[in-house]
């Protein structure tokens, strides 16, 4: 396993234990991996009106933004019990700034573990490059 992935696991593995998710019980840590290595953690906070949910993807996607701007993406790693995918809407989110061939590894509590790219999950995906072109 490559070096950026076991430290992101590390990391997300942190994460999840900081997850607010006293309805669901479905604790998630996320660190999102830029080119240049540099990890952004996020874990899942819910919310008693469930809308205000917010993912630990899309958390550290928002981490992200918020430190140092929109930066290359290399891949995201997940840790869950059991081992699950993304939703939708952080796939959605994701592919607003991630390539096809984005690396998304998702891990479990006893090291059983996922890897898929982006385009398995969303090989007509609807980005930035879909929208109409300014003339």
């Amino acid at each position: 396993m490559e070096n950026w992935i076991k430290k992101a696991h590390k990391i997300a593995e942190e994460a999840r234990e900081r997850a607010y998710a006293p309805y669901s019980h479905f604790k998630v840590g996320a660190a999102l991996v830029t080119t240049t290595d540099d990890i952004y953690a996020g874990c899942n906070v819910e919310n008693a009106s469930y809308g205000g949910t917010t993912c630990a993807e899309r958390n550290a996607v928002f981490h992200m933004i918020s430190k140092n701007g929109v930066q290359p993406l290399k891949g995201l790693v997940l840790v869950t019990d059991p081992l699950a995918v993304p939703c939708g809407l952080c796939l959605q989110v994701l592919s607003e700034f991630a390539g096809h061939d984005f690396d998304i590894h998702m891990f479990d509590l006893n090291g059983n573990h996922k890897h898929k790219k982006l385009m398995d999950f969303l090989p007509n995906r609807f980005n930035p490059d879909s929208l109409p072109k300014k003339v």
